[in-house]
């Protein structure tokens, strides 16, 4: 990890992004939508990219947190939450897994520590410069 000033905070904020992703992959997918047959065709043309886009915000986000030497470890948990989720999407009978979810998993993790590699990564660390220096003795966390 970096050498962040507000460890935990970061950390519980990682494992909650986690802990929603994990809950929102295992909603039903038409469940506020009045319109079900629309929802699903929505959600069939669009579920990949949902897969890809949130993969890659997870990436991003843990690319903030993780020294570049880390990115390779942090990837290979990622895709193993990917795997969690689609484990648990084929235990319930509302869901399916489908393996090119995991194909738009990984196409996400590879983008997000592209981007990262690219000058994002370490961003939590900016942030706490930036927060500290306009908020001088106040605590995140």
């Amino acid at each position: 990890m970096l050498p962040l000033r507000h460890l935990r905070f970061w950390r519980i904020a990682g494992l909650l992004m986690l802990l929603l992703v994990l809950v929102s992959a295992l909603m039903p997918a038409v469940w506020f939508w009045d319109d079900k047959a629309g929802a699903l065709a929505w959600l069939q043309n669009s579920d990949k990219l949902l897969h890809m886009s949130t993969f890659t915000l997870l990436a991003v986000w843990f690319s903030g947190q993780y020294r570049r030497a880390s990115y390779l470890r942090v990837a290979i948990g990622l895709l193993l939450f990917g795997l969690l989720i689609e484990f648990c999407q084929y235990l319930v009978g509302y869901r399916q897994a489908d393996w090119f979810d995991m194909a738009a998993n990984t196409v996400g993790i590879v983008v997000g520590f592209a981007v990262a590699i690219a000058g994002l990564g370490g961003w939590s660390l900016r942030v706490e410069d930036w927060y500290s220096t306009r908020n001088t003795g106040t605590r995140i966390g």
